[in-house]
Formats: structure tokens, sequence, C-alpha cells
């Protein structure tokens, strides 16, 4: 079972053929909305993956609410450990240019209310998976971290978006997804010099004893464990729309390690889900099932 505690929104996804600049108003062509968060993005990916998942988060009690949980509803997700808040449901706003490249901006709002008591009550157990992200409080998270190892389960941070944080946090955690800027930003808290990616990936693990998992884009993603560095390509593709690339990466990550693959083979899978995830739009509606990540796999290189 893999048990995301995290953020559920929606995304309201405006389509325009540049990015605005600070006071720059820029006439867009098309509006949708999705569900998004990352928390439910990355269950949804991992429910598409074939894993067992449960949510754990909070939404509004707007009429947003069963929007943002539609697709988690339809692909089977154990939606038991969502609870409503009179707050309004986390909403993100995204602008999303000719060439796929996108700016958010996160209004949280019921996803501020998420405490470990709400894992608790849902469950997790030895052998369970723990997935987290940072669009939901970081006390939080913390918290249900502990709780999850305490357990006998397995933890996987996806640093993201980035923020300073308690680097205790790294104490309680099996496996870290950061990405470029992630990378960055971790590094800088632990005042580390400049190093190329392949050595920073190798130190970071070292230095906080977890598997580290870097996604560098269209350059694939990289991943240091136990000592040997691990490489999975990118797939060469000309995107559409990059929102919900990372998240798609992290759910099929998570679903590979929990079902026992080794690092390799769910970096693999990982990097081709979330690059056939780039050719379609919005979030949850991109995130490929696991029979057409199979046979991108199976066809010839």
């Amino acid at each position: 079972m893999i048990v995301v505690f995290g953020s559920i929104n929606i995304d309201l996804i405006g389509h325009a053929p540049t990015l605005m600049r600070p006071g720059e108003t820029v006439l867009g062509t098309a509006l949708e909305l999705s569900p998004g968060g990352k928390g439910a993005n990355q269950a949804l990916a991992a429910s598409r993956a074939g894993a067992e998942v449960r949510m754990v988060g909070c939404v509004g009690s707007d009429d947003f609410a069963a929007q943002a949980l539609t697709l988690l509803r339809e692909s089977g997700v154990d939606l038991s450990g969502v609870r409503r808040m009179d707050r309004h449901t986390g909403t993100a706003l995204i602008i999303v240019d000719k060439e796929g490249e996108n700016m958010i901006t996160i209004l949280p709002g019921a996803n501020s209310r998420l405490t470990a008591a709400a894992l608790e009550q849902a469950g997790i157990a030895a052998g369970d998976w723990l997935l987290l992200q940072l669009e939901t409080p970081i006390e939080a998270s913390i918290a249900a971290a502990k709780l999850a190892r305490e357990q006998g389960a397995k933890v996987v941070l996806n640093l993201a978006p980035f923020t300073d944080f308690d680097l205790g946090f790294l104490d309680h955690i099996d496996v870290l997804v950061v990405n470029e800027t992630e990378l960055t930003g971790v590094l800088a808290m632990l005042d580390v010099p400049e190093l190329d990616e392949d050595e920073a990936v190798a130190w970071l693990a070292e230095r906080i004893g977890v598997t580290v998992v870097a996604t560098l884009g269209s350059r694939g993603a990289l991943a240091a464990a136990n000592g040997q560095i691990v490489s999975a390509p990118a797939l060469k593709i000309t995107p559409l729309d990059t929102v919900g690339a990372g998240d798609t990466f992290v759910g099929y990550l998570a679903a590979g390690l929990a079902e026992g693959l080794d690092l390799a083979s769910a970096m693999e899978r990982a990097g081709v889900a979330a690059g056939l995830a780039c050719l379609a739009h919005g979030a949850q509606p991109s995130i490929p099932e696991i029979d057409a990540v199979t046979a991108r796999l199976a066809a010839p290189k």
C-alpha cells in the first residue's frame, strides 16, 4: 500500500503564447479546470502505475471539492483519509505558454489544515510506503514521517515546492526526490560548495544516508544509493505541457519501489511515464496508464 499524505487542489489552467513578466498583461487562448495538487497528482500516478493507494488530505466545503477528487475516485484510490474543512479547496493558478513551460501560484486553502492525526486515523502499517511533498504544513509532514517510521513503513519525500525546512526532517525518510532547483536549495542549506550534478547527488546521499533521486528534465534522472550512481534517460519528445510531469515521475517511482523493482528499473519506468505526461494538457488528465508506459518501454529504441 502507498499512503499519500499531501495536497488536493483544483487547477485553473490558462494557456497563453508567452509567460507574463511582472506588471505585464498577456492575452491568453484557453482556460481549463482540472484536478491537481502534488499529493493528489502523485496518488493518481501511483494508482495508474498499478499500486494500491490511500489518499490522506483535506478538501473544502465548496463545489471544487468533488471536482478535485473525481479522477482519484475513478482510479480506485482509497479516499477514506480525506477530510472536509470549512475553507476553500486548495487552488492552483497555472499559466502555460506555447512551449509547454508554466508558472504556478498555489492558494492552499483546506490543505493548510492537514495534520498527522489524519494519517494516524487513516492508518499506515509495516510494509507500506508513505509519500510526502511540501504543499501542506511541514510540521504535519515531519510528524507523519515519524509516525510512518514507527509503524515500520518506508518514507519517500518529494522536496517540492522547495522551501526552507528543518533539516532534521531528513532523518525520518528513506528516499529523497528533488529536481535541479530543489537539489541546489538543499545543498545551499547544508553550506555545500558548488558541485556538478553527479557529485552533488552522491554527496547528498552519503551526507543524509538515504537514496537521493534527482530529476533533470530533458536530461533524464540521476540517483545515488549505497555508494552507486544510477541514471535513467528521458523520452525524446516535444512537450505540449509539462504541468504534472514531475508528480507523474514521483508517483510512478514510488509505485515501482513498493512493487519491488530495483532503483534503475523504477526510475526508467517513471521517466517514461513523465515523458508521456508531457504530451497532454493538465496535471492529472495527462498521467498515463501503466499499459501505455509498458508499451513505450517495450518499443524499439
